[in-house]
């Protein structure tokens, strides 16, 4: 049977610089019924540089014409705040978990046990940040978002090149919020074939669409935005979903596992029982001692309680041992 799907709700910037938000986030993430709640670790200062630069001035997305820097200024998760963050998660029951950004955050991370590392689609092509990360053996979740082919089969032998694994590749559209029409989710399990990996799907898109259909596609991890309430703002906050939506997500994402179930052709003891109503042969015509069976006289017809269909062709011209009544199951043992 496979796995169940793990579920991330993705605090990202959420928070909006409150620790106590965090904290609460942390909290609703877990009665919400995800698995896991992922921070990312980074400092304005070790993802970027402090650039008026044409360069760094943000395109073509929500953040239009914010300076790379000032973004994470504002968006990053305090470095001091994490250990807290950790034991909360613990406390609550939720896996907790990074994305480093580079490895002065993996160092950092190490320290307070973190037990997944996730690479975020821009990193894909950070390959020593893929290898010194990798090579703490922990499991791999790298965002696909923006990379190509060649991309990506870099970043998974960089992988398997220090000894790891176990990479979970995440179908990724980079825009925010992204339209659902390029979700592109026929991927998932594309990657998971041509890698050899397992997959599953980042998602930016608005609504629960997309999460279940990727389950039903075979993702084995989902992660999604999570906010407590968007109306408290922030870079991430008109693209992540609040506690009622998840809630619903993580509901439909179970339901679709148990509607995929497993390969099994075995019979319920319900399906078992449900075999009375198909077709078998019942004597259709009262037949006399000696008088032939014929397609007047016995035919395939529900219910289930006669002779299976298949020896139909044999016992037509065949006679009948003893007298045949109308509604009743036919039998080998009715033939002379």
């Amino acid at each position: 049977m496979r796995k169940k799907v793990f579920i991330i709700a993705e605090m990202s910037a959420n928070h909006n610089g409150n620790k106590q938000t965090a904290f609460n986030t942390i909290k609703a993430a877990k009665e919400a019924g995800a698995d896991a709640i992922k921070l990312q670790t980074y400092t304005a200062d070790t993802i970027t540089i402090d650039s008026k630069k044409d360069d760094f001035k943000i395109k073509g997305t929500i953040w239009e014409d914010r300076y790379l820097y000032d973004l994470y200024k504002e968006a990053y998760t305090p470095w001091e705040w994490h250990e807290e963050l950790f034991r909360i998660a613990k406390e609550e029951g939720i896996v907790c978990f990074s994305s480093p950004f580079d490895i002065s955050a993996v160092d950092f991370l190490e320290s307070l046990h973190n037990p997944i590392y996730k690479i975020a689609s821009p990193e894909i092509t950070d390959i020593p940040l893929i290898e010194y990360t990798a090579s703490k053996g922990k499991p791999m979740i790298i965002s696909t978002g923006i990379a190509t082919d060649e991309d990506i089969q870099l970043a998974v032998d960089t992988c398997r090149a220090v000894g790891n694994n176990d990479i979970t590749l995440l179908k990724c559209t980079s825009s925010y919020p992204a339209p659902i029409e390029e979700a592109n989710l026929s991927m998932i399990p594309d990657l998971a074939k041509r890698f050899d990996v397992q997959s599953g799907l980042s998602d930016h898109t608005i609504g629960s669409i997309a999460p279940i259909v990727a389950t039903a596609l075979g993702a084995t991890v989902i992660e999604k935005h999570f906010i407590i309430n968007r109306s408290i703002g922030g870079p991430d906050s008109s693209f992540s979903m609040i506690k009622t939506e998840f809630t619903e997500m993580v509901k439909a994402v179970r339901e679709v596992e148990k509607a995929l179930g497993k390969i099994d052709y075995t019979l319920t003891e319900k399906q078992k029982s449900s075999r009375v109503f198909s077709r078998s042969l019942y004597v259709v015509e009262n037949i006399r001692e000696g008088e032939l069976v014929t397609e007047k006289n016995v035919r395939s017809i529900r219910p289930g309680f006669g002779l299976h269909p298949k020896y139909y062709k044999e016992i037509l011209g065949k006679k009948a041992n003893k007298n045949l009544k109308k509604g009743d199951a036919f039998e080998l043992d009715f033939l002379k």
